[in-house]
């Protein structure tokens, strides 16, 4: 064990070196300081940018067996320019718990190539959403179960927005007072404090979504039952069944019946 884990750590100080050996100081904002004999940054101008002490980084590099705090990883992360995959193997080499994907817009790319398969699930709604609960990708059933959803400009098409500021969409929630704290510990699940546009934004919009905020309450998202009073299908009773689709958070929701009665009104949908 204790080989393996010298190992892990040796490999540790080889994947910050190559990364610090591959910026410049102009990169970074510092002064490059001259002809240097070696490629990319110094140890201390890392130590610098990070905010932690010169000597605690070099040992890092040299794969010293030195404790390692997620909070400091995220400083070192950030002072190296490392992305997401690049941020996800560094913490796994420190033995840390995997860091928080950051909230992002949704590739294009991305959302046209669920888009088909969005499309085989009809009449069963389904859509695309990003860790922030923006819909971007969606197929029939699903644009016509709330309202026309096409007639919503793209960027205003967030599910936790519209339930906690527009009446019309809370209201074909039959259980409103049930699904409200669930779906604000799940926006916390799945994004803690890092959504601060959204979050704050609603929180001064909807006193009862600051209220559930503050409470702290976290939930994952996997699949409940719900019931719906769709205008074009009217009552349906159904089990949202949500799977994370990317390391960052992405989610595909499919919502299907809970009877036969739902079934077929779901084909009024397409």
């Amino acid at each position: 064990m204790t080989t393996r884990r010298s190992a892990t750590r040796r490999e540790l100080g080889g994947f910050l070196r190559t990364r610090r050996e591959r910026l410049t100081p102009e990169q970074v904002g510092l002064p490059s300081a001259g002809r240097r004999r070696t490629p990319g940054l110094r140890r201390e101008e890392v130590a610098v940018l990070a905010g932690v002490g010169v000597t605690w980084y070099t040992w890092l590099e040299q794969g010293r067996n030195i404790n390692v705090s997620v909070q400091v990883l995220a400083a070192v992360a950030q002072a190296l320019r490392l992305d997401d995959a690049e941020r996800r193997h560094l913490h796994r080499l420190a033995g840390a718990p995997p860091p928080r994907a950051r909230p992002v817009a949704c590739d294009p790319a991305l959302a046209a190539a669920f888009q088909p398969v969005l499309d085989k699930l009809d009449p069963y709604p389904a859509c695309l959403r990003t860790p922030l609960f923006d819909v971007v990708a969606y197929n029939r059933a699903y644009r016509f179960l709330f309202t026309d959803l096409d007639e919503i400009p793209p960027g205003e098409r967030n599910c936790a927005v519209r339930f906690f500021t527009d009446p019309d969409w809370r209201g074909r929630y039959l259980d409103a007072e049930i699904v409200a704290p669930r779906m604000v510990a799940q926006l916390r699940a799945a994004v803690g404090d890092a959504a601060a546009h959204t979050v704050g934004e609603l929180r001064e919009r909807s006193a009862e979504f600051a209220e559930l905020w503050s409470r702290h309450d976290v939930l994952p998202q996997h699949h409940e039952a719900k019931r719906l009073h769709s205008p074009l299908a009217g009552v349906l009773n159904l089990t949202f069944v949500s799977t994370s689709v990317t390391e960052t958070g992405h989610r595909m929701t499919v919502m299907t019946p809970d009877d036969d009665a739902t079934a077929e009104r779901l084909t009024r949908l397409t």
